[in-house]
């Protein structure tokens, strides 16, 4: 006799449906319940996924939106250094227009000289 065919008790009558990884289709269930019942089941998983993105988006403005302000900061910081350095410059080029080459050569070179005293005095 086959085994499948036997008659079963009370216990595994009840049980019948239930298999690993979750519950089979019994007679009792209708397949459009049971197909809506999943449709339930993956929208409430859309729903968290659908928030977390939203979330997930939302942290990235805010970062977007502090970096571009860190960018803005940093540009006008640059432009009023630019404008510092281009004083300075032309300030150098009042000096060396003025001053005569011979001075010039023998102040770069005191520095040259002096740099290099106190480099190998420290090292």
């Amino acid at each position: 006799m086959n085994p499948r065919r036997e008659p079963r008790g009370g216990r595994s009558a009840l049980f019948d449906g239930i298999e690993e990884g979750g519950i089979r289709a019994a007679s009792s269930y209708s397949s459009h319940e049971i197909d809506e019942h999943e449709n339930e089941r993956a929208l409430e998983g859309l729903q968290d996924r659908v928030i977390l993105l939203k979330r997930l988006s939302g942290d990235i403005n805010e970062e977007v939106d502090a970096h571009n302000r860190m960018l803005d900061r940093m540009g006008n910081d640059m432009d009023s250094s630019r404008g510092i350095l281009s004083g300075t410059m032309d300030r150098f080029k009042t000096v060396f227009e003025t001053k005569s080459s011979r001075r010039m050569l023998a102040l770069v070179a005191s520095f040259v000289g002096l740099f290099l005293v106190i480099y190998y005095l420290t090292r």
